[in-house]
């Protein structure tokens, strides 16, 4: 069967839930808009049920703004459990599916574990590890609604652990992006999710500024944002590198 493909993403972010990928990497999938990139989002579940939500509609609208804050082309909710989330072979074809259909260069996922918060985020990271493998295998369409195989370029994780200093554990090559430009749209983005951070949860917004300025003037800039590459990245030229 043959499909009409749409336009192909330079980059896919992927989130376990809605919010998740502005609180990670929001200031960078703004930057990477504004330079003409073609971006999107996926989020492997729709967040609910959450305390401080009526309901899917509204955390779904809320992540319609947040996208439209951050100027990404493409949004999508996939509909896998909240708070049961495991990494399966549906899951992982779910994911691989809109990696076949969107053909992204580049794949954003979630690092690692985080303690105290959902084991979502552990679950995500490795249906998107497997989901980046699974599509570019050939001889299995029947499996990807007729999408046919996409290899993706390159594979990098984001933190969401914001109280963890620990960062490279899996033996890529970590680095900063900056964000000193963006650093308010993603904070704006995150702000959308009314539900999710009432006035009560306002520290959340510091420790993100202030963990966000962290790795910037680690780097040389105002603002930041950490990321490990899931394979070495090759330096051409040293001194324009090391220089930015």
């Amino acid at each position: 069967m043959s499909v009409s493909l749409p336009e192909s993403l330079d980059v896919i972010a992927v989130g376990a839930h809605p919010d998740d990928v502005e609180i990670g990497c929001g200031g960078t999938l703004a930057k990477l808009g504004q330079q003409g990139y073609r971006v999107g989002i996926v989020d492997l579940t729709d967040g609910e049920p959450t305390p401080g939500s009526p309901g899917p509609e509204v955390r779904l609208a809320e992540a319609a703004e947040a996208a439209n804050i951050l100027g990404v082309r493409m949004r999508e909710t996939l509909t896998l459990p909240n708070r049961k989330l495991f990494d399966s072979f549906e899951s992982r074809v779910a994911l691989a599916t809109l990696f076949r259909k969107y053909r992204p260069s580049v794949v954003l996922g979630i690092l690692d574990k985080t303690p105290l918060a959902s084991p979502d985020h552990w679950q995500a990271m490795q249906i998107t590890d497997a989901a980046v493998f699974y599509s570019r295998l050939s001889k299995w369409d029947e499996h990807f609604a007729g999408w046919p195989p996409h290899s993706v370029r390159k594979q990098v994780w984001y933190p969401l652990g914001l109280r963890q200093l620990t960062r490279d554990q899996h033996g890529g090559s970590g680095f900063v992006v900056d964000i000193s430009e963006t650093l308010e749209l993603k904070l704006a983005a995150i702000r959308a999710y009314k539900t999710q951070f009432p006035p009560a949860k306002e520290n959340l917004f510091r420790l993100l500024e202030s963990q966000n300025r962290l790795f910037g003037e680690s780097a040389g800039f105002e603002a930041g944002e950490y990321f490990v590459s899931a394979s070495t990245l090759g330096v051409q030229d040293l001194v324009k590198t090391v220089l930015g």
